[in-house]
């Protein structure tokens, strides 16, 4: 079953790659968009079958691989991959739908997109680390590719960085799981937390730091993050939002899943550390990106930091703080998906993306008012606005990590007020004010540029009214990841350490109070 949404990519583009001479660029895209369409519509189907309160992999697929090395193919998913899987079908499809209909070398351009979808949903799927692993290189080569022959005019550099730091995070990673294996006496590649809590705790902390700088690069995480900017410029509107809203989430859900899940006791132990580097990352990404003149480097500023949240939830490890990095995954993916999508369409109609060029867009008559208007959403969304789900996704970072970070989360609050000022600045330059005499005659918007950025702010704000919708399928897989971890709380004007169970309840119960979620038994809890 989950086998599906991965081979079905993959068959869509051996079709487009193998067919024979005269496949037309329409036919091309209309084989691309049916095998993405069946790929996010098998994910539907996987949703709807999917019960939130199994904590454990559902829909397991195992067969036995390469014995010698201890590699199986061995899939699964559960309410942690489950949010990001439907996260790729959809930007896949919108990805696609939005591509340039006259693109050259059309064959290979959306054979390439279908094979990147393929293994991010296999990433997601894995329960092998090996085979993880093998999904995580994967979709190495078909965004260089992407990068290199679609992107802009620095193209080479940017994909050829993009290379060398992609290619340095999977040493590391393979480096760790490979360390794993080998230091727990172990020929089998499984992911099994249970396997590294014999190791010593200098040990433990030795291989997670290795996850941590290998999953740093990809989320990126200052000062690891100089690759982004560059690509994200550097590449066409749709590689940008497969970049920003899936790619990105391939390290975010790396560090959760392989260093969150397999050493809990060395990532309470490097917590402190992890919290601080999430500040860093939200103030540097915030203060770098009111410095930019260039649209499309402001949004890619904008998600460096808006990944330091995650990372502080995650230092956090508290049963709220964990739920609320699946949020800002998700939160982010759309946003920033968005965000991109408008800064194309206006790249594509007025030919530029300088701050000090572009003004008056708004303008209803002779502008882009549409665009605009959901350009305003964007930024509201981003900012934070309540009714917007980046709302609601921050306010859980904030409040799951404050009990036990205060400070680092007050600090981290300055980016919400940061990434204010730097995307009011855009719109008050870009689509307020006189229209500018250097974009007149726009071209017209055709709806075909319309509908992906429209079923993105429909998102955008429905899961803002009804978070619930999102978090009901991940909330028990979260507080089940936190059984092993201590709580730390701040009662008043004390610190006190509580257990795991105590914390799962506390937050369970604070977060259903401000949701008014509907009521979810605890996967630890028992009966006295």
């Amino acid at each position: 079953m989950l086998s599906a949404l991965i081979w079905m990519p993959m068959l869509g583009a051996a079709l487009i790659g193998f067919w024979p001479k005269g496949m037309n660029p329409n036919r091309s895209r209309l084989i691309a968009l049916v095998a993405a369409g069946a790929a996010c519509l098998w994910t539907l189907v996987i949703v709807s079958q999917f019960n939130p309160s199994h904590v454990g992999q559902q829909f397991s697929e195992f067969i036995p691989w390469i014995e010698t090395l201890g590699l199986n193919y061995h899939l699964g998913v559960d309410g942690l991959s489950l949010p990001l899987l439907v996260l790729n079908g959809l930007l896949t499809c919108i990805a696609i739908y939005s591509s340039d209909v006259a693109i050259q070398r059309f064959r290979l351009y959306y054979a390439l997109v279908l094979v990147l979808s393929a293994g991010v949903a296999g990433a997601f799927l894995a329960q092998d680390l090996l085979l993880f692993f093998l999904f995580y290189e994967l979709e190495l080569i078909p965004l260089y590719l992407l990068i290199a022959i679609w992107g802009g005019h620095r193209r080479g550099y940017a994909a050829t960085k993009f290379l060398i730091y992609t290619a340095i995070s999977g040493i590391l990673i393979l480096a760790s799981f490979l360390g794993i294996v080998w230091l727990s006496s172990n020929t089998s590649f499984a992911y099994d937390p249970s396997r590294t809590q014999t190791l010593p705790l200098a040990t433990q902390a030795l291989l997670l730091l290795m996850l941590l700088i290998g999953f740093g690069i990809k989320m990126p995480l200052v000062p690891l993050h100089t690759w982004l900017p560059d690509a994200h410029v550097e590449a066409s509107t749709p590689v940008s939002v497969l970049l920003a809203g899936v790619l990105l989430k391939l390290g975010t859900y790396g560090l959760l899943r392989f260093g969150m899940g397999l050493f809990p006791d060395a990532w309470n132990l490097l917590g402190p550390w992890l919290a601080t580097w999430a500040v860093v990352s939200v103030l540097y990404g915030s203060f770098t990106a009111i410095a930019q003149k260039d649209m499309k480097k402001m949004v890619a500023f904008s998600s460096i930091g808006h990944m330091g949240y995650v990372l502080l939830a995650a230092a956090a490890a508290t049963p709220l703080s964990t739920l609320a990095t699946v949020l800002q995954m998700v939160s982010h993916g759309l946003i920033s998906a968005l965000m991109f999508l408008l800064v194309g369409v206006v790249y594509k109609k007025t030919g530029s993306r300088d701050l000090d060029v572009l003004s008056g867009l708004l303008n209803p008559e002779r502008g882009l008012p549409l665009i605009g208007s959901l350009m305003v959403l964007g930024v509201m969304a981003s900012a934070g606005t309540p009714g917007m789900i980046g709302f609601i996704s921050e306010f859980l970072v904030f409040r799951g990590s404050f009990p036990v970070f205060p400070v680092q989360t007050l600090l981290s609050m300055l980016g919400t007020a940061l990434t204010a000022v730097y995307f009011l600045n855009l719109m008050n330059r870009v689509f307020f004010g006189r229209l500018s005499e250097q974009v007149i005659n726009l071209p017209r918007v055709q709806w075909s540029d319309r509908y992906p950025a429209i079923v993105l702010a429909v998102l955008i704000v429905l899961f803002g009214i009804q978070p619930n919708w999102l978090v009901h399928w991940s909330e028990p897989t979260t507080t089940a990841m936190n059984a092993s971890f201590p709580v730390l709380t701040l009662r008043t004007h004390n610190f006190k350490f509580v257990t795991s169970q105590e914390g799962q309840e506390l937050f369970s119960h604070a977060f259903k109070r401000t949701l008014a979620l509907p009521e979810i038994p605890s996967p630890m809890s028992h009966t006295p």
